[in-house]
């Protein structure tokens, strides 16, 4: 290992896990990609990285500039670390329900925090983020209409599902929340074998599961591309949380709940399969969950 790395260095080529064992069935094989090996611990590290990089070497932003984001949590945590890294100030919007962790752990990455009220959801925090833009000056990524979001993805991710599965990969499935990883992971595995079947988790209505949207018209991600998805299974919140539990006592996969959503209706394709290699992304790490009742 080479001794100038930086933290940026060890961002992505995370581990893709054998897990079959939770769906039990002969010819199909579960791999878990653990995007929480990521440094600043989730799936969000690429697209944080990406935007900020591409916007740096575009000339829209330098060092010392102050940017503006919108966030449920992981993004916000990732553009926090990089922002601090490649020398800009962070200013995030996240609703006040969010995890203790999350906020925490954003503010010691030197961000300033703002929580809008949990009655307007994130919906709620992407109009201030706008609306602290126009009125202080600040730059905002926009995760939610931005292309280097899925290029992050795109340049990274389906990548390394393709390698490390030796093009094998059958099933992809992913948490739609930006919908950013399963944007670019579907362009690039379409690239390669257009047959790919790619699969989005997506609540149902009565559910909320952090990380997994099913957005108003309006606030629909602008790149979000629904040709690009084959298949979107619904998942309900109690099925999201006994599946993220279960991958921790069966499979020592400690993540948030959306990673259980994803594993769960990763679970429903085997059913519908006889044979076949499904990989699905792992989000996160558990840890930034712990105050909340996700393990109890």
């Amino acid at each position: 290992m080479a001794l100038n790395n930086t933290i940026i260095d060890f961002i992505g080529n995370t581990p893709l896990v054998d897990a079959s064992h939770l769906v039990s069935k002969k010819d199909v094989t579960l791999l878990l990609k653990l995007e929480g090996n990521n440094p600043g611990g989730s799936v969000k590290d690429r697209p944080a990285f990406n935007m900020i990089n591409e916007a740096l070497k575009r000339g829209d932003i330098k060092k010392g500039d102050t940017l503006v984001e919108a966030t449920s949590g992981n993004t916000g945590i990732a553009l926090a670390l990089f922002a601090q890294v490649l020398g800009l100030n962070m200013v995030l919007v996240m609703p006040e329900n969010s995890t203790e962790e999350r906020v925490k752990t954003m503010r010691a990455y030197g961000a300033e925090v703002i929580l809008t009220s949990s009655d307007v959801g994130i919906e709620g925090s992407r109009d201030l983020a706008f609306k602290l833009r126009d009125e202080k000056g600040y730059t905002l990524l926009n995760q939610f209409e931005n292309d280097d979001n899925w290029k992050g993805h795109y340049k990274t991710t389906g990548p390394e599902i393709w390698n490390d599965t030796n093009g094998k990969v059958t099933h992809f499935v992913s948490a739609m929340g930006t919908t950013g990883t399963i944007m670019g992971v579907s362009t690039y595995l379409k690239e390669k074998n257009k047959n790919i079947t790619i699969v989005g988790a997506q609540p149902d209505d009565n559910s909320r599961i952090p990380g997994i949207r099913k957005w108003p018209e309006e606030y629909v991600p602008k790149f979000f591309n629904r040709n690009k998805v084959d298949q979107v299974i619904e998942v309900t919140q109690a099925h999201a949380k006994a599946t993220t539990q279960r991958l921790a006592k069966e499979a020592g996969v400690f993540a948030g709940m959306s990673s259980g959503g994803s594993v769960y209706c990763a679970s429903q394709v085997a059913k519908s399969i006889d044979k076949g290699v499904i990989v699905a992304i792992i989000c996160d790490r558990g840890d930034r969950y712990l105050s909340s009742d996700l393990f109890e």
